[in-house]
């Protein structure tokens, strides 16, 4: 009969069920390569042993910056052999974001993509031991004090007779960071059990079978490919495409070529893909169905008549997983949909008390059953004070309900920007602006964008006497800051709107939108 990674309560004994099922299994096409779920795992366990020979123990952390590779997943998985924690860490992002996120960790170990070593030089990084370089040693330089180089192809060559960790359901796999609303990036503590939740929710609602070829060109380093991608299809005993680059002239073409099933989205790119000029293809491929969320409403039908795929639209965020959705058989258009089975669901105002049918309130949730939601934000007592009160957990979104109990996305209470389905940290925005010579203060919040979710608008008030060079304030912000958090539209003005107790009303700015004389830096110009 072979394993069955269905009934695994780990992410490595899901993976080794599904070698004992077919060893042979191509799982993985990615980079122009075929991996089969075999070499996966034996790549894993040479990882492990790498770690455990450098002294590593259980609880430890080790951070991964990295592109969808082949190599990632063994690195991943490496690590969970080895009783450690993986942190995920964007590929884009750099300085003081790159500090916190694996100084706050206490990383001792980093597997980093040659490219990005030069960003690590001048961060303070005490805790780090060494970095684990894919690609050519060439690109690397200079490395931080203290710090010893390794290759990663030596990595994942390693043998040892050694007893690997077995880790329980309970344990803490992974540390992913969100980003920062009103505060600094925090780290979601997820364990195995929440990890393969989301996996089973998500094979469950999307009925994958090992007939079925997934497509995603999310990074490896968000929920979104690692386990409704890359978890979904080895439990299920599909197959993965998983590319590193998002094409909207290529998309459909792909499907075809690799004989895709269904894709994952964001909003943002089912609007790109919609903008793309008519074909007598549009519905030449055999993608049946779509999974992903904040496909504008009026998008929904004319999407599904256009390609005849079928969008399963959902809430969900790294803390929860899958928390309300539309089935194939149980949905409505524009709805976020009904309330998982092992969720409580409820709208609230601002002093927790819920309210009424028709009426937008804070979604909130509890799980009904052990291992569905993250365990705690790491070395963040105070946030989980705030997130975890009252025997909820706030999630910050508003919705409202329909009297069949459908839930309707309203918008952020969190102070936060979602751009090209990228959470961008307006802390961590409004930081950089803010060191800009001549930034006396400034805002940043998001507007409409015509692709859906938002484009990245910073308001700036300049200090006296001074005068703003805004092609140098961008530049500033491309040095620093990731690409998809660089802003777009820049105003400056003479002072932000505050309340009587001082603080920014960026619902005004927010409001007001692009006005007249704000720069578009995509054309230099006012807007006007």
């Amino acid at each position: 009969m072979g394993g069955d990674p269905a009934r695994a309560r780990t992410l490595t004994a899901a993976m080794d069920a599904a070698v004992e099922r077919d060893a042979d299994h191509r799982l993985l096409h990615c980079d122009g390569r075929v991996v089969t779920v075999g070499e996966l795992q034996r790549d894993s366990l040479n990882a492990a042993a790498a770690l455990l020979g450098w002294g590593l123990e259980r609880g430890d952390r080790c951070a991964v910056m990295m592109r969808n590779v082949p190599e990632f997943v063994p690195v991943w998985f490496g690590i969970l052999r080895a009783g450690c924690i993986e942190v995920p860490v964007h590929s884009a992002y750099r300085g003081p974001l790159l500090e916190h996120i694996v100084g706050e960790t206490g990383a001792r170990v980093l597997f980093c993509d040659a490219e990005f070593v030069p960003r690590l030089r001048e961060l303070e990084l005490p805790k780090l031991e060494r970095i684990v370089v894919h690609g050519s040693l060439a690109e690397v330089g200079e490395l931080p004090p203290g710090v010893e180089l390794h290759r990663l192809d030596e990595a994942l060559a390693a043998h040892s007779s050694r007893e690997l960790p077995r880790p329980a359901v309970t344990d803490v796999s992974s540390i992913l960071y969100t980003s920062g609303t009103t505060g600094r990036s925090k780290g979601v503590v997820l364990s195995h059990g929440a990890n393969l939740r989301l996996a089973h929710a998500n094979i469950s609602l999307m009925e994958y079978t090992a007939d079925d070829v997934l497509y995603t060109a999310f990074p490896l380093f968000h929920v979104n490919a690692k386990f409704t991608s890359f978890c979904s299809a080895m439990i299920s005993g599909a197959r993965l495409v998983l590319d590193d680059v998002f094409s909207a002239s290529r998309f459909w073409d792909r499907m075809r070529e690799e004989g895709v099933t269904s894709f994952n989205y964001m909003g943002g790119l089912l609007a790109i893909l919609d903008k793309q000029p008519q074909r007598g293809d549009d519905r030449d491929h055999g993608v049946e169905r779509a999974y992903g969320g904040g496909c504008p409403p009026q998008l929904w039908e004319p999407f599904e008549a256009r390609f005849g795929v079928r969008l399963h639209e959902h809430y969900g965020m790294t803390e929860t997983g899958i928390t309300l959705q539309n089935t194939r058989t149980v949905r409505r258009v524009g709805s976020i949909g009904l309330p998982v089975p092992y969720f409580e669901v409820r709208l609230a105002d601002e002093d927790d008390n819920e309210v009424g049918v028709g009426e937008v309130g804070e979604i909130q949730v509890r799980p009904s059953q052990p291992n569905s939601m993250l365990l705690e934000y790491w070395r963040r007592p105070d946030a989980n004070s705030e997130a975890f009160r009252n025997l909820w957990f706030h999630t910050g979104d508003r919705a409202r309900r329909d009297a069949d109990g459908f839930f309707y996305y309203h918008d952020r209470l969190k102070d936060s920007i979602r751009r090209r389905g990228e959470n961008v940290s307006s802390f961590e925005l409004e930081g950089v602006v803010g060191a800009f010579a001549g930034v006396q203060e400034c805002a940043a919040y998001g507007v409409p964008s015509e692709l859906g979710e938002d484009e990245v608008m910073v308001a700036v008030v300049v200090e006296p006497g001074a005068e703003l060079d805004v092609d140098a304030l961008i530049a500033h912000c491309e040095e620093r800051l990731a690409r998809f958090a660089v802003p777009r539209f820049v105003r400056v003005m003479d002072a932000l709107p505050r309340n009587a107790s001082q603080r920014v009303q960026k619902f005004r700015l927010r409001e007001e939108g692009v006005t007249a004389e704000t720069i578009d830096r995509g054309t230099g110009k006012p807007n006007s």
